[in-house]
């Protein structure tokens, strides 16, 4: 009788769900929509590219060949196109990659309503960008809280999929994994994945929970085809709100900074180490006058926790790290030959961390192209630079001459104009003695680690 009793349980727990139940569930997902899709916006972002024509130099009095004389520079536009979150006050939250180097920013509403649209921030290592909009009533949506969230949850995506026609399109799918990383979208990664469709245009979009609370924005999809595949990635909305608050109180992004380079422990690792577990983020390199060079931390080291907090790869510590405040004292608990030590460490301020609103250094209208930042070890981390002095380049201008003459973002700028380039200081000294229409030399590192000069013209 036992056995009858539990096959028939069995039964009842895998019988398809009633008309009834699909309706509650419909309707629940209506409930949603409704709730959340008035404050998901449609982004245009308008973006010209200048290209210099090689013939351009040619001062023709006649026709050449039937044609006029070619212009030295010619103006390409193009049109990039994403969804965004109100957030507050006619703040909208998108993604950084979605409005980069744009010109002109529009947000069309869910009622077709259109705005230009400010860029107060936005920040390439998370990639999350603040717009703002003038116009306050507005429905904002309620953010909610990603480090609640758990592997199988139902969401919904939404966003402007391929075309602004199709502005707060809804998919629905569930959370395939949390804290992904190691996919070299950006700098700081812990992405949440989902099954839900997402596809271009759906970025800066709105990934929510069943209580209608935005927990991500998406961000990207993991495709051969360009589509969707079920592999979408969003960005938490706890991590998202970090950035959020920063850029719209201080217009920047403001981080704490350990001070050390940093490696996955692997096994062969850590059998070398003499370490039974395979957890924990080994120390390759302690920076010279950090906070952790002042805790004595050393190369070799392996930190598992920071307070109570287990982290087993990077990238959880630089979130872990980042997240917190300059000046706030943390407990690292390490192994170092084989025992298990607790050091406390009193975090600074990342250097040279700047804003995309805030990467233009220097007041003036000279243009040689490109935007540097301050060299530290993350950025020599990032691009593999053997030195963390000087100024890196951040962005190159599409089609700019700099570009044509084989300038490169990650290259370290040596010297400029002949004079030594140690920090962001002496950059802005002999940037700001520059004419237009001069001819700059310019001393770079690549990545590979090989110096060379080049020349290109201000603008």
């Amino acid at each position: 009788m036992k056995k009858w009793l539990s096959l028939l349980l069995v039964v009842i727990m895998i019988a398809p769900l009633g008309a009834q139940d699909l309706r509650s569930i419909s309707n629940q997902f209506v409930d949603i929509t409704e709730k959340v899709s008035p404050s998901v916006v449609t982004i245009t972002a308008q973006k010209v590219t200048k290209i210099t024509n090689p013939f351009g130099d040619l001062d023709l009095p006649f026709e050449f060949f039937g044609f006029n004389a070619p212009k030295k520079e010619q103006e390409y536009r193009s049109s990039a196109l994403g969804s965004g979150v109100i957030i507050q006050d006619g703040y909208v939250i998108t993604n950084n990659h979605v409005i980069k180097d744009a010109e002109e920013i529009k947000v069309v509403l869910s009622d077709k309503r259109e705005y230009e649209a400010e860029l107060i921030g936005g920040d390439a290592k998370t990639d999350i960008a603040i717009l703002k909009i003038d116009e306050k009533k507005l429905p904002a949506a309620t953010l909610g809280d990603s480090d609640k969230l758990k592997v199988g949850e139902w969401v919904l995506a939404i966003g402007s999929p391929y075309s602004a026609r199709l502005g707060n399109t809804v998919t629905h799918g569930i959370i395939s994994g949390l804290g992904r990383s190691g996919m070299q979208l950006s700098t700081y990664e812990s992405y949440i994945q989902t099954d839900a469709p997402i596809n271009p245009g759906n970025s800066g979009g709105a990934l929510v929970n069943l209580d209608g609370e935005v927990i991500g924005i998406n961000s990207a999809i993991l495709s051969r085809s360009g589509g969707s595949n079920g592999i979408g990635f969003a960005i938490p909305i706890d991590l998202a709100k970090k950035v959020m608050n920063d850029i719209i109180k201080e217009g920047r992004v403001i981080r704490a900074w350990l001070g050390v380079s940093i490696q996955e422990l692997n096994q062969d690792l850590a059998g070398s180490l003499g370490i039974d577990d395979i957890e924990g983020i080994l120390v390759a390199d302690v920076v010279e006058d950090s906070p952790a060079e002042a805790a004595k931390l050393q190369a070799g080291d392996v930190i598992i926790k920071v307070n109570d907090d287990k982290v087993s790869d990077p990238s959880e510590l630089q979130l872990n790290i980042s997240s917190r405040a300059p000046g706030e004292n943390v407990k690292l608990t390490i192994i170092r030959d084989k025992k298990t030590k607790v050091l406390s460490v009193k975090l600074d301020e990342l250097p040279g961390d700047a804003s995309v609103a805030e990467e233009i250094d220097v007041e003036t209208d000279i243009d040689l192209g490109f935007i540097v930042q301050e060299n530290n070890s993350d950025l020599a981390q990032q691009y593999g630079l053997d030195s963390k002095k000087g100024v890196v380049i951040v962005k190159i201008t599409p089609g700019s001459e700099a570009q044509q003459k084989g300038l490169r973002e990650g290259d370290r700028i040596v010297t400029l104009e002949g004079k030594n380039i140690n920090d962001m200081e002496d950059y802005k000294n002999v940037f700001s003695k520059i004419e237009k229409n001069q001819t700059v030399l310019i001393l770079i590192e690549t990545k590979n680690g090989v110096k060379r000069f080049l020349t290109t013209k201000a603008k």
